[in-house]
């Protein structure tokens, strides 16, 4: 499971975030058509990366479980704003392709269960969010 995230300024940019996983660095930034300077991705971005990479991971233990021909997969996410009964909404694309020697069921399954996959279930049920500020 995930450890604890740590996001703060870095003072390089007018949006620019050091973020902290782990061992592991990374830098967040809006859009140059946001007021940013374009120096990482924005955070639906990151978002959409965690959906992402869970999918084919989730794809891929599920691949090797069943020992199924798939030799590579990939995965194309965008995001955008739709109007849903007068409501505006996030609407995210996922575009899988499969590569091997799949039958039409097995790909079918494979998308069962891509849609099975741990941050596709958060993100398609309401996510508790606690928020707290620190003294």
């Amino acid at each position: 499971m995930s450890g604890v995230v740590v996001v703060a300024e870095n003072g390089k940019g007018r949006y620019q975030q050091g973020v902290t996983i782990g061992q592991h660095q990374l830098l967040a930034d809006e859009p140059v058509s946001m007021g940013g300077a374009d120096a990482g991705p924005a955070p639906f971005d990151f978002l959409m990366s965690g959906l992402g990479a869970c999918t084919s991971m989730t794809l891929r233990m599920y691949a090797e479980r069943k020992g199924l021909a798939l030799t590579k997969i990939s995965v194309t996410l965008s995001h955008e704003k739709v109007e849903v009964d007068g409501a505006t909404r996030d609407r995210i694309h996922r575009d899988i392709v499969l590569e091997g020697e799949l039958t039409d069921e097995q790909r079918q399954r494979l998308l069962e269960i891509a849609n099975k996959c741990p941050v596709h279930r958060a993100l398609s049920q309401s996510i508790l969010l606690d928020c707290a500020l620190s003294p």
